[in-house]
């Protein structure tokens, strides 16, 4: 029996009106999360990893704007909704855990104020029962005395406690999707590993699924169930885990995990991908990736490939094109 996905994003794209003309940052891009599954969003800076997020949750910055495509959450389509009738959805049905916790957090307000006034919107509580709620979530969390701490201000905690309070703040409705944009970048590597070890046993005791972007493959085979692999605007492979990080397929994949130093590895010198993502103003014709691809031939450069399903991954590469694969024998 097959599960009916949680989210279901269908040929997305986002773009950015400019003076010069129209600049596609997400470009037709497909993609479901199941319910309680967490789906990993990978690539270099500027492949649309983010605004991909921030157009899930209705918070893209203008003139960003979604010019085709739906995203459905739980078979209802969301992308076109009103302003208020999306901000109820936001922090009632999807959380969102930002990579700077100071942008999430007002200065101005205890972190128990902030927590119980989401809690009071969203849920129908009165003050003694928000209160008992975000004193019970942020002991979820791992934040020590957390009945004392809950009337501290932002700046009295430490950067990966502020990290622990903002997955507080994205927990307090108990949504079932959470988009975490890059959570733990800005923090050292052992928090880093405790914050990952949160997400997932919240995530499990929730029951919540989880859309984790970020640039860390380090991080994605630690806590993803699939991954997507993102390049100028497009997904490039969509796959478990396991078989994109073991048996990567598309050219930029198996550049992306060449470039990983392994443990115990006896290579002095790491793989490297020549060149650099090309600018929103300067995508090649055919495969983006063409110009950095080491097995690059005629048909890369004209044509662009749609995903191809290659066992349980799915690859936009001409080499899996069955044509392809018979002129080639």
């Amino acid at each position: 029996m097959s599960v009916e996905p949680l989210l279901e994003v269908r040929n997305l794209r986002v773009e950015f009106p400019t003076r010069r003309g129209t600049l596609v940052a997400v470009d037709d891009i497909s993609f479901s999360i199941a319910p309680g599954e967490v789906l990993g969003v990978v690539g270099e800076s500027g492949a649309g990893k983010s605004l991909t997020g921030a157009a899930i949750i209705g918070l893209l910055e203008p003139p960003g704007r979604v010019a085709g495509g739906e995203i459905r959450l739980d078979g209802k389509r969301i992308d076109n909704l009103p302003y208020e009738a999306m901000r109820r959805i936001r922090g009632r049905e999807i959380g969102a855990i930002f990579q700077d916790p100071l942008t999430s957090l007002n200065p101005l307000y205890t972190v128990g104020r902030q927590l119980t006034e989401t809690i009071l919107t969203h849920l129908d509580v009165d003050e003694a029962e928000a209160r008992a709620r975000a004193i019970k979530l942020l002991q979820d969390v791992g934040i020590p005395a957390a009945e004392r701490r809950i009337d501290h201000y932002p700046h009295q905690f430490s950067g990966g406690m502020r990290q622990r309070v903002v997955i507080a703040l994205a927990l307090c409705a108990n949504p079932r999707l959470i988009v975490a944009d890059e959570p733990t970048t800005a923090l050292d590597v052992s928090i880093q590993a405790q914050i990952i070890t949160l997400i997932k046993r919240l995530c499990r005791d929730h029951g919540a699924s989880v859309m984790l972007v970020t640039h860390d493959m380090g991080v994605i085979a630690e806590t993803a169930d699939r991954v997507a692999v993102m390049y100028a605007g497009r997904i490039a492979e969509i796959g478990p885990v396991r078989d994109v990080i073991k048996r990567a397929k598309h050219p930029y994949t198996e550049g992306l995990m060449g470039s990983i130093p392994k443990l115990g590895g006896s290579e002095t010198k790491l793989a490297q991908i020549d060149g650099a993502m090309p600018r929103l103003t300067a995508i090649p014709k055919g495969c983006a990736f063409n110009p950095r691809c080491p097995k690059v031939f005629g048909r890369c450069r004209e044509e662009r490939p749609e995903p191809i399903q290659v066992g349980d991954t799915k690859v936009a590469c001409w080499l899996y094109d069955s044509a392809n694969k018979a002129a080639a024998e």
